[in-house]
């Protein structure tokens, strides 16, 4: 009864969106590029004369909280913006009556903090579909990411411009300089571009934009004002190097180490809008460091990339989530084969990247076009025999090379069609694989509706060709106070894109309804207010089972005080046949229901003092099983220069049933209790906009404990055994210190100076004190790492000038 009510009032909201009024005409503010004769010093100084006689950007109207409202007389805001052949220049002067209570705290580059800020919004292709976004703080720290309407901001893109910020007694004034280097537009002698600007007052959660942006539908870039008349420039030719050197000092175990290093990264703007990335000889050996756990489900951990150059301008290779690239100089393929008689003396745990280079950018007509490749060495074990003493290698990951392709083609403001293929090649017998995928995402000229999808396929070639597929179809409504999405996905047992991309589930069917309300203006009491219901359905595929029906409903209200606080409820009335935990094809394992509550709140972020807590609760249908994940984070800023915050992220899983291993025939399941516990402490310390010394620290430890075993029946039930007597009780720790200095002594030039404290062990006890816990973390060999490295930007044309002058 309870089902039937849902799926009506869930017809009963579909259909109350035909009677839903959305404002369907997109007005565009228009302002005219100026060109200059005399380029303006970037100090933040609005006094020079390029800044004479250009047109003003004004009548700002308000985004949030209250959208569509005229700007606050005491903040006005007004842009000026104009170009030269080398570039964009912008110059805004935001107004406030109090100056004094401007906030400007002080971050690293990327971090916007508690902060007043401005946001230049720039498309080349005036498309409406994406957008660089440019930010600068009142304190004067950069922040740059490519916004598209499909996927939102990415930061991970850095790029080279100059900006200046001052507090002046009416308000503060922010000037910038974009160079063409850094921007894609067609070739074209006169041009118009997509152009918006973004103000936000910190103290009073208040942001405008000088295009008006209605918040009843989504798409942010449909509502780009336009840059007109843009003409007779002649861009710079788009060269660019920057050679690296790093010095690493290395003491594990009492031996100490010492190596350098040299390398470069090319980029190469081919024309107007396609560009050249290539690195040489790479080094990232002060990527951050992995977040690892004690993995006990039945797929691989997923870490996120750390390293740059394959984290900027990958915004094209990322399209249907088909390319890993922690896969191209990651773990090598196999392990090493050792005999009884042989000894393992030495193994790879990474295999080396040799070098790699991607070609991106998008035609006059809306072809994007990515093309990425990379190069990886041949890894080597080698294996001493200990009755001859000799030695032998083996190889454990060929030379191998990785490819990328994507084709986007965009239309109708909103639309896309994508093509991507992935394609790995390694040398010898080692298995190659193939994917491709072709997806869709198209919109209605109102921004209304969406209808999205995709098919995909892969190919694996070890021993013969392996074939899978998946694919997903979706409809939903994507403006408005209520919107909906309805979508089915389909993943057949034999897709495998893990050569290059990254896969888990397979053999499964899902199929999700969700509906959403919201309001879109400040009521009496709250500012916002999110209110969502989902509905999931999945079953195996071959051969057929039911798996799941999953309820889910979750909101997020926050008031006039800028305090947001929820909470949700999630249930599986029929329980789960989980096909995945047995780790065989055919066999899966009956979990009781479950019913979920949680419920979380957070402080309102202008505050010196402000924290998050939240407390989530899984019963299950079973006597002693349940779950509880209650987690903490607290942030201080003690001055606008010092801040720390500290995140505690316990989980306590009693009685929970998993996976214990095998004999060939019987799979056997244990009942365990699982403890972990997640400290963390990050802080940073900012001499100026250009300067910060941070600390990252996290101590990670899990321990599980066993009480009883099982053998899996046919049916997903449980019969006691006494054929499995394994000790399968362990802790896992993982302790990180990184304390990084890091210097931008010009645009693109970086100097970072980095310690790092690490060490990690698995013990098959449990249940520890926690001083003998960190007893046994603290008697093994420790990693202590100092490095240093040094990364100079080279701009060709800057180059040029200096040897004219000599």
């Amino acid at each position: 009864m309870r089902i039937r009510i849902l799926f009506l009032f869930t017809i009963f909201s579909v259909l109350s969106f035909a009677q839903e009024k959305v404002q369907d005409s997109i007005t565009r503010k228009k302002i005219t590029a100026v060109k200059l004769e005399k380029a303006p010093k970037i100090d933040g100084n609005l006094d020079d004369d390029a800044w004479k006689n250009i047109p003003i950007a004004k009548d700002f109207i308000e985004f949030r909280p209250n959208n569509g409202k005229a700007e606050d007389a005491d903040f006005k805001s007004e842009v000026k913006i104009a170009y030269d052949d080398t570039g964009i220049y912008v110059s805004a002067m935001l107004y406030d009556k109090e100056p004094s209570k401007i906030s400007k705290e002080l971050t690293e580059r990327d971090n916007i903090g508690n902060d007043d800020f401005f946001v230049l919004f720039l498309n080349g292709y005036n498309d409406k579909q994406q957008s660089l976004e440019l930010f600068v703080t009142a304190a004067g720290v950069q922040a740059d990411s490519k916004i598209t309407n499909e996927n939102g901001e990415d930061f991970s893109w850095n790029g080279i411009w100059y900006s200046a910020a001052k507090i002046v007694e009416n308000g503060w004034t922010v000037e910038m300089k974009i160079p063409f280097s850094e921007l894609r537009f067609p070739k074209s002698e006169v041009q118009n571009w997509g152009l918006n600007f973004f103000r936000q007052i910190n103290r009073t959660k208040t942001a405008y934009t000088w295009n008006y942006i209605n918040n009843q539908k989504g798409g942010f870039l449909l509502y780009d004002g336009v840059l007109e008349n843009i003409k007779n420039i002649d861009p710079p030719i788009r060269l660019s190097f920057m050679p690296y050197f790093s010095t690493y000092i290395n003491n594990y175990d009492g031996q100490t180490t010492t190596n350098f290093n040299g390398g470069m990264d090319v980029k190469y703007g081919i024309n107007d809008a396609f560009t050249f990335d290539m690195t040489l000889i790479p080094d990232f050996g002060q990527a951050n460091f992995d977040n690892s756990i004690l993995n006990l489900t039945p797929f691989e951990q997923q870490f996120t990339e750390q390293r740059s150059f394959f984290t900027e301008g990958t915004e094209l290779f990322e399209k249907g989530n088909m390319f890993y690239s922690r896969r191209v100089g990651g773990y090598p393929s196999k392990s090493a084969n050792v005999s009884a008689d042989e000894t393992l003396v030495e193994e790879p745990s990474k295999v080396k990247l040799f070098n790699a280079f991607k070609i991106s950018g998008r035609t006059s007509k809306g072809l994007g076009i990515g093309f990425f490749n990379g190069i990886t060495e041949k890894a080597e074990a080698i294996i001493k025999n200990n009755i001859t003493g000799e030695t032998r290698k083996e190889i454990l990951e060929p030379w191998a090379n990785y490819n990328v392709l994507v084709l986007d083609q965009r239309f109708n403001e909103n639309s896309s069609v994508t093509f991507v293929n992935t394609n790995t090649m390694r040398s010898g017998s080692f298995r190659d694989a193939n994917s491709t995928g072709l997806l869709w995402n198209i919109r209605n000229k109102k921004n209304t509706y969406q209808y999205y999808g995709n098919v995909k396929g892969s190919w694996v070639m070890d021993d013969g060709t392996k074939f899978g597929n998946k694919s997903q179809f979706g409809f939903g409504k994507v403006s408005g106070k209520h919107r909906f999405d309805v979508n089915a996905n389909f993943t057949t047992k034999n897709w495998d894109i893990n050569d290059l991309g990254f896969s888990t589930t397979t053999n499964i069917a899902n199929y999700n309804a969700w509906y959403g309300y919201r309001i879109l203006q400040p009521t009496k009491r709250f500012n916002n207010i999110y209110l969502n219901n989902n509905i999931t359905y999945s079953h195996r595929l071959d051969p057929f089972l039911f798996s799941t029906f999953r309820f889910n409903h979750n909101n997020q209200f926050t008031d006039k005080n800028f305090r947001s606080f929820g909470g949700g409820v999630e249930f599986t009335p029929f329980g789960e046949k989980d096909i995945f935990e047995p780790r065989k094809f055919g066999r899966h394992l009956n979990v009781p229901g479950y019913f979920d509550s949680w419920i979380w709140y957070e402080s309102d972020s202008r505050k010196k003092l402000q924290f998050n807590v939240n407390i989530d609760y899984y019963a299950y249908n079973e006597k002693g099983r349940n779950k509880v994940i209650p987690s903490a984070y607290i942030r201080y800023r003690f001055s606008d220069k010092f801040n720390a915050i500290w995140q505690f992220n316990p989980v306590f899983s009693n009685n929970e049933i998993g996976y214990a291993g095998n004999n060939g025939t019987d799979i056997f399941m244990g009942r365990r209790q699982r403890n972990t516990y997640e400290n963390s402490l990050t802080s940073q310390y900012s001499f100026n906009e250009k300067m910060t010394l941070s600390l990252a620290f996290r101590h990670y430890f899990s321990d599980v404990t066993y009480h009883q075993f099982y053998t899996l029946n046919q049916d997903g039930n449980l019969a006691n055994t006494n054929n499995f007597s394994n000790n399968l009780n362990g802790t896992y720790n993982s302790w990180n210190v990184d304390l990084r200095y890091t210097w931008w002594f010009a645009p693109g030039s970086q100097l970072t100076l980095l310690y790092r404290n690490a060490v990690s062990n698995y013990q098959d006890v449990s249940r520890l004190t926690f001083g003998k816990n960190f007893d046994t973390l603290f008697n093994e060999p420790m990693t202590n790492n100092i490095s240093l490295r040094l990364t100079y930007f080279l701009d060709y044309n800057r180059a040029k000038n200096w040897f004219r002058k000599s």
